[in-house]
């Protein structure tokens, strides 16, 4: 693995290259020179923000695997990113309708076949190289320039998504705003709109608005949003600790936890999946079955790999391993259950989700919003506890002593017995 130092250099240096190929391919196609980055500066950092994520993700991949988990992640990651970019700022800032092959007119799977090899070659041989260049500058040197570069580039995607997202909403609350950055920024910042909504109409000619749906102030998470999510959120994390419970007790004949979290049977894996999932999905239940099917066959397999990988290198434990279960992939996903995946995404979106989501409209709006709000702070504090004391099981298992109270803490109320009883599948990764 990478340090973090060489990440950020990564990071940058593919985003530079993104706008660079993205200015050329735009320039010939365009017959004019036309700038493809959405901020200021020379970067398209979707380019590298997507070369950061294959590096990690896709490390433990050979040969063709590394292939297809590449087309896979930039495929998802594409479709992710415009599925976003619609919710956040009600617009579709590109298009693929034109192309062969394309997936709700965000991606083009032959696109990303071809942006599969790109991916390898960065893996296998990219990535070693640029590494040797960024070392040999002299470290001081390195270390400053980068920083400058983050920060740099850092305010300008503020300023960027701030003026973005109010063209969606009331220009007028946004100048306000603007004013205030032109205090920082000086004369740049009175003119931050004109320039930036030239770009983003130059650099994405087929921008066009998605319509904004409104939530009715009576009633309460309506639609698909904040509140309605974080509710999803909790409800899945409980359906999937009990569901993943009697699964052990029917396979294995034993009763064993299957949370995620230490207060509570609360399945943090399946409460994610269930929120995204039905963000992504749910404007798209009146598609047959089969392709509801195949989405969440694909986005489930690949967001399980993800969290595998997540939680090893983030905690240094193994939680689940797949490798006595035929078509594995590194232990860490099986096409099993991959299907699984998939059958559970029509049935929550054409069974489960309709009425769910009937039943959370139904909760008064002011009890519905404090209970949200109750929920977010349970659920923040049990995920940092639950954290604190992996890492703190970590650290007993690899001999480090307590230095702090805080360890001192974990010690006392999550011991080895304690936590074994709560993860029972948890391995060291060592």
């Amino acid at each position: 693995m990478f340090s973090g130092y060489e990440f950020l250099w990564l990071f940058l240096v593919y985003s530079f290259g993104g706008w660079i190929f993205e200015t050329v391919y735009a320039a010939v196609k365009q017959r004019r020179f036309v700038n493809k980055g959405l901020v200021n500066l020379p970067f398209c950092v979707l380019y590298g923000l997507v070369a950061v994520f294959i590096t990690v993700f896709g490390r433990e991949l050979q040969g063709v695997w590394l292939y297809v988990g590449a087309v896979i992640m930039i495929t998802v990651y594409k479709w992710t990113a415009g599925r976003i970019i619609e919710r956040i700022f009600h617009e579709r800032w590109w298009s693929c309708s034109e192309r062969p092959l394309t997936i709700d007119g965000h991606v083009s799977v032959l696109d990303s076949a071809l942006w599969g090899f790109v991916a390898v070659g960065c893996i296998k041989w990219g990535n070693g190289l640029l590494v040797k260049v960024f070392h040999w500058m002299p470290g001081i040197l390195g270390v400053v320039l980068l920083w400058i570069l983050v920060v740099v580039l850092g305010l300008d995607i503020i300023a960027t998504l701030i003026v973005s997202y109010g063209n969606a909403k009331e220009k007028a609350r946004w100048e306000e705003i603007d004013l205030s950055f032109a205090e920082i920024t000086d004369s740049f910042g009175r003119r931050i709109y004109e320039r930036i909504e030239k770009r983003i109409q130059k650099a994405y000619p087929q921008l066009r608005k998605v319509a904004l749906v409104r939530e009715p102030e009576l009633v309460f998470a309506y639609g698909c949003g904040f509140y309605k999510l974080v509710w999803l959120f909790m409800i899945g994390s409980f359906l999937g600790d009990i569901t993943e419970t009697i699964y052990c007790r029917i396979t294995a004949g034993v009763w064993m936890s299957r949370s995620s979290v230490v207060w509570g049977p609360f399945s943090i894996v399946w409460g994610l999946a269930i929120a995204m999932f039905t963000a992504l999905l749910y404007r798209y239940k009146e598609k047959p079955d089969r392709t509801i099917f195949f989405a969440g066959t694909v986005l489930g397999g690949a967001y399980e790999y993800i969290c595998s990988v997540f939680t090893e290198l983030v905690f240094g434990k193994v939680f689940w391993d797949y490798s006595h279960i035929r078509f594995n992939l590194g232990g860490r996903i099986n096409l099993l259950y991959c299907f699984f995946w998939g059958i559970a995404a029509v049935v929550w979106i054409k069974m489960l989700y309709p009425r769910i989501s009937g039943w959370i409209e139904r909760v008064p709006v002011r009890i519905g919003k404090v209970f949200t709000w109750l929920m977010v702070v349970f659920m923040c504090c049990n995920i940092v506890v639950s954290c604190m004391a992996l890492v703190r099981s970590t650290q007993r298992a690899e001999g480090i002593p307590v230095t702090s109270s805080w360890q001192q803490t974990m010690d006392e109320r999550f011991d080895d017995e304690r936590m074994e009883r709560i993860y029972p599948n948890a391995k060291d990764r060592f």
